[in-house]
C-alpha cells in the first residue's frame, strides 16, 4: 500500500500546468474557492530551479540522454504500468486515481512528442522508437503473468518516472533547444562537489 501511495505521489510531481487556487471572480456553477492567496502558480524561477534538479538526478539505467527519445521512453514506461493496472480485477481507489493520472501523464507525452515530431530528424525518431519498444518490453513479462497478485505486487512497486520526464516534454513541446539549467546556474551545488574539492 505504501508503494501505490508513493507511486501516486511521484506522479502528482509531474504535473505541467500551473495550479491556480483561486479562479478569477466571475459566475461561477459549483464551489467558490476561499483562499486568501489570489492565485499560486510556479514562477519560472521555481519552474528553472525544478528543471536543474531533475536533469542533475541521475537516470535509471536504459534510459534515453536525448529529450525527444527520453520522452517516449517516459510514455512507454507509464502506458505500460496503466496496462497492467487495467488488468487487475481488484482494483482499490488508490489504484483507479494512479491509473487515471497515468493516462493523463501518457497524453501528455504524446502530445508532447506529435508537436516535437516535425522538428525531429529520421534517426531521433528513430531513437524514440527504439527507446519506446525497450521501455515496453519491460512490461511484458508481467503483463503475461497469468497470476493476479504477482500482476497486482508488481503494479505496487512501480515508483513512476524520473522527474526529467516531465521537463523533457515540456522542452520539445515549446521547442525549447537551449541547454537545462544546472545546479550551479539556479544557484545549488551539488553535494559532495565542495567536499571532493
Amino acid at each position: 500500500m505504501l508503494s501505490l501511495l508513493a507511486a501516486a505521489a511521484l506522479l502528482f510531481q509531474t504535473q505541467t500546468a500551473p495550479v491556480l487556487t483561486n479562479p478569477a471572480p466571475h459566475d461561477q456553477d459549483g464551489p467558490i474557492a476561499t483562499a486568501s492567496d489570489a492565485a499560486v502558480a510556479e514562477t519560472p524561477a521555481q519552474l528553472r530551479m525544478r528543471e536543474a534538479l531533475a536533469y542533475s538526478n541521475p537516470m535509471p539505467r536504459g534510459a534515453p540522454d536525448r529529450d525527444y527519445p527520453l520522452v517516449a521512453w517516459c510514455d512507454a514506461l507509464v502506458s505500460g504500468h496503466v496496462k497492467l493496472g487495467e488488468t487487475l480485477t481488484d482494483r482499490n481507489p488508490e489504484d483507479l486515481e494512479i491509473i487515471r493520472l497515468g493516462k493523463l501523464e501518457a497524453a501528455d507525452f504524446r502530445g508532447a512528442l506529435a508537436a516535437a515530431r516535425p522538428r525531429e530528424s529520421a534517426a531521433t525518431r528513430a531513437a524514440a522508437d527504439a527507446a519506446a519498444a525497450e521501455a515496453s518490453g519491460r512490461w511484458t513479462a508481467v503483463l503475461a503473468q497469468t497470476d493476479e497478485a504477482a500482476r497486482s505486487q508488481a503494479f505496487g512497486l512501480f515508483f513512476g518516472l524520473p522527474g526529467r520526464c516531465e521537463h523533457a516534454a515540456r522542452r520539445i513541446r515549446e521547442n525549447i533547444t537551449t541547454p537545462p539549467a544546472t545546479l550551479k546556474d539556479v544557484g545549488l551545488e551539488s553535494v559532495g562537489e565542495d567536499q571532493a574539492q
